[in-house]
């Protein structure tokens, strides 16, 4: 391989390890900052049931956030890395996101959130399926001696 060519690689693993990192920081952030608006704003006008919810999508969101940190920094192909990231990324968008607007439907916005309902699962079958790949990945590699 010509030095020229492992210079584009490295760029291009190093943009994508980037990536995955910055979208990490960011669903962490967000989680935090939508779970003090759980706990401090949504606290006055949800129900307990309501807020459990809430804070359901908030734990997932961040135990995924934390898990696009650790892909990132990880050993594990790019083309791995890759379809991690598309999984976790639809699937807190899914997952989370839906529940969010369930947990307030008709708070902030007049419509009747519980017509998507049906993509939290499919939002979490993303997540798992994510967790699977990294898990076939690592069984898959052949230890070194």
């Amino acid at each position: 391989m010509t030095l020229n060519r492992k210079r584009y690689f490295c760029k291009k693993k190093h943009k994508m390890d980037k990536k995955i990192i910055s979208t990490g920081a960011i669903f962490g952030m967000l989680a935090i900052i939508l779970g003090a608006f759980g706990a401090h704003a949504l606290k006055k006008v949800l129900t307990i049931d309501q807020l459990a919810t809430f804070e359901t999508g908030v734990k997932y969101q961040m135990y995924h956030a934390l898990f696009l940190l650790f892909i990132g920094l990880s050993s594990i192909s790019q083309k791995t890395k890759r379809v991690i990231y598309n999984l976790v990324v639809v699937g807190i968008i899914f997952f989370s996101g839906s529940i969010y607007l369930l947990a307030t439907n008709g708070l902030f916005i007049p419509y009747d959130f519980k017509t998507i309902g049906f993509i939290t699962p499919i939002g979490g079958l993303f997540l798992i399926i994510s967790w699977g790949v990294l898990l076939v990945n690592i069984l898959k590699k052949v230890p070194q001696q």
